[in-house]
């Protein structure tokens, strides 16, 4: 926690900036804080793009994709 506060009294001598609580929206991105990590999603900025079009009452349709198969990291990068 202090090594926290002093990097914020840095950042703070450094920039003009404002600390505002728990961080949880950044440049249209979506962080999650959780125990067993931090998550990034775009769920509300892709809402609203479909929105924008018209597309959030469009025709659904079913894929031919398995739901239940797990996504790993490729670690080729490929």
């Amino acid at each position: 926690k202090e090594l926290c506060n002093a990097f914020e009294k840095l950042m703070h001598e450094k920039f003009q900036m404002s600390s505002m609580g728990e961080l949880s929206f950044f440049l249209g991105l979506q962080l999650k804080q959780k125990k067993d990590g931090t998550f990034i999603s775009q769920d509300i900025y892709a809402a609203e793009i479909l929105k924008k079009f018209g597309f959030t009452k469009v025709k659904t349709t079913s894929t031919h994709m398995e739901t239940q198969k797990p996504l790993n990291k490729d670690e080729d990068g490929e």
